[in-house]
């Protein structure tokens, strides 16, 4: 008799690089515990809408720049501020035509638009970058895909997320769980590693 999946949601924007690094350590884990009865949903929660204007790539910087110095020095090497996205709609509506196609599809396009932006400076919001991400999975995206993107952000808010990423688990949600993000006195960005946090989410996950 087959098990059904153990599914973790999570409500995320493309262009968030918190989302970028809990997402990788999230599935470094996954892929380590060899869990491969554990979906990974992520949900569009497009922190534009949110905010009235698209996500300024001066304040991405300095967020990457403080995780490379701080958690993640491994991370964001070929990300780029000229080339950083002026939407992350279109993104967010490819991988919702991809979670259509199947979980699996949807994971690895939300996965490989974030290595595409972070890794490799690629901007992700060009046709033609779409496009060949499209193409490499057999995928088209269509109205309702679009559409899907809005009906996230709505069901995100009627269960609660606070930002990206914001998981939910069957033992409940955790908001940004690999990290500490907080400004000091004087406003300088500071992040440290959450490893209590983290742990706590991976037992919710993985148990």
């Amino acid at each position: 008799m087959s098990v059904a999946p153990v599914v973790v949601e999570v409500f995320a924007d493309l262009c968030c690089p918190f989302t970028h690094v809990g997402l990788r350590r999230f599935v470094e884990v996954r892929e380590r515990l060899g869990r491969r009865d554990v979906d990974l949903v992520v949900h569009a929660w497009p922190l534009e809408l949110i905010n009235g204007v698209p996500l300024d790539p001066r304040l991405v910087a300095e967020e990457i720049a403080e995780l490379r110095q701080s958690v993640a020095p491994e991370l964001f090497r070929g990300f780029t501020p000229e080339r950083f996205p002026a939407t992350s709609l279109p993104g967010l509506a490819l991988a919702a035509a991809a979670y259509r196609r199947s979980t699996a599809t949807g994971e690895a396009v939300s996965l490989e638009l974030r290595d595409l932006l972070f890794e490799q400076g690629v901007d992700v919001s060009m046709d033609v970058v779409l496009d060949e991400v499209a193409g490499r999975h057999g995928l088209r995206v269509e109205a309702r895909d679009r559409e899907s993107v809005r009906a996230d952000l709505a069901e995100g808010g009627r269960r609660g997320v606070v930002g990206s990423p914001h998981f939910f688990t069957a033992a409940g949600g955790f908001f940004c769980p690999s990290l500490e993000v907080s400004r000091d006195d004087q406003g300088r960005l500071r992040v440290t590693a959450d490893e209590e946090g983290f742990d706590t989410f991976i037992r919710a996950c993985l148990g």
